[in-house]
């Protein structure tokens, strides 16, 4: 809904969703109670949702479903401890369920444990992530450094810094949280010498690409340096003037601070101590990289919403169309805009709602954009909508992956 552009090619390959419909191992009194659970995580209420899974396998140890959902809402907060429990549970009831699977592969490869990721991703029927991480040695995501103060080459269309690969030249990176680990151009990824482990062909908006798996043995990003990271690359054209674009997957080995005002990206390592500016927020994570908080739209209340920091769009929020006409948020239909979301063509249209509100930070009356279709379906739970690159540039915001928590604040008007 908000113009991922042409760099969203992970949403391609994640196609599957993490979580979809309820494993249908349920009878008796765990239906109702397991029906009580779903509500409260349908509503995003995760803490109380995994009690009352918890209670359903006091009741029923054997229900695949709440084992399934109990791990899930740990794996929300990178609780990994609870997650490996629940979810190893689920995948030793249900071993050929390939969403249980593709769930616990996420756990072990949050934790830079790719071995014990790669027979779950296997599992979960994904070969080429298996075979990827499988060509790992050593320890990946090593990090040499202790903290790197970026300046932003430009804020728009994309916010860029400036990267090196494998001690090449400098690099035009971008960063949009929308993306996982570091994708790269064609031409960067020869220059940097990249070797294919894994490929597949896949679709991006009606055209058929090759996606190439590689390992890059460095990244560096001012001064910190990551070594033997995954890396991914295709034989299409960005559309774009980034010669790669890195998210979610580097950003949570970091304490990483996305200044928008002060026009600098700041990484550091996630023991460093920091002072807290603004408000703190929720943090959860779903689908090894998408993230989300609670913010809300037109007097909907607290809600969990998307946060895509980073990426591109003039908006500030995008929501469905549903949500928009539900909240009385005034569309504008005689001007529709052509975008891509999930590798596929949309139509999307401009609305305006009166407040969007995440933290103490507001927009009002801002031109955002309303999608026909849900933009955030499979994941089990309602979204209200999400926060887009346009919405923070007056802010400083911070992600800490080790806490689970988000913070935002106004830094100043411009």
């Amino acid at each position: 809904m908000t113009g991922d552009g042409n760099w969203d090619r992970r949403s391609v390959l994640r196609a599957a969703a993490v979580m979809a419909a309820a494993t249908p191992l349920l009878g008796g009194t765990a239906v109702a109670q397991a029906g009580d659970a779903d509500a409260l995580f349908k509503a995003g209420k995760f803490e109380q949702a995994g009690r009352a899974y918890e209670e359903v396998l006091r009741r029923d140890p054997q229900n695949v479903h709440a084992a399934t959902r109990r791990g899930y809402v740990a794996l929300l907060s990178n609780r990994f401890a609870d997650a490996e429990k629940y979810l190893g549970r689920a995948v030793a009831l249900a071993p050929g369920d390939k969403q249980v699977n593709r769930m616990l592969a996420d756990c072990f490869t949050r934790q830079d444990e790719f071995g014990r990721a790669a027979p779950h991703w296997r599992a979960a029927g994904m070969e080429s992530e298996a075979k990827w991480y499988e060509a790992f040695q050593g320890r990946p995501y090593e990090i040499l450094g202790d903290e790197a103060r970026l300046p932003w080459l430009q804020m728009d269309p994309i916010p860029q810094v400036e990267g090196s690969l494998n001690g090449g030249p400098p690099k035009r990176l971008s960063f949009y949280t929308r993306v996982g680990p570091l994708n790269v151009s064609a031409r960067t990824a020869e220059e940097a010498g990249l070797r294919v482990v894994a490929k597949e062909k896949i679709e991006y908006v009606g055209e058929e690409l090759w996606f190439y798996y590689g390992v890059l043995d460095s990244l560096r990003l001012g001064g910190i340096e990551l070594r033997n990271i995954p890396v991914n690359w295709s034989d299409g054209d960005s559309g774009d003037d980034s010669d790669g674009i890195f998210g979610t997957s580097i950003f949570y080995h970091l304490l990483t601070t996305v200044d928008y005002a002060g026009r600098k990206l700041v990484l550091q390592r996630k023991t460093a101590a920091r002072q807290v500016s603004g408000e703190v927020l929720p943090l959860w994570l779903a689908d090894d990289h998408l993230t989300f908080s609670r913010g809300s739209f037109d007097g909907s209340g607290q809600r969990v919403v998307a946060l895509h920091v980073g990426g591109t769009g003039n908006n500030v929020a995008g929501m469905y169309e549903g949500t928009a006409k539900a909240l009385k948020i005034r569309i504008d239909r005689d001007r529709p805009e052509e975008t891509a979301a999930g590798g596929q063509a949309v139509s999307v249209y401009p609305c305006y709602p009166r407040e969007v509100r995440l933290g103490g930070v507001t927009a009002r009356d801002a031109y955002s954009l309303a999608g026909q279709q849900p933009g955030h379906e499979g994941h089990g739970f309602d979204v209200l909508g999400e926060f887009a690159h346009s919405f923070f540039k007056p802010c400083s915001v911070t992600f800490d992956f080790a806490a689970m928590k988000f913070s935002i604040a106004r830094v100043s008007t411009i």
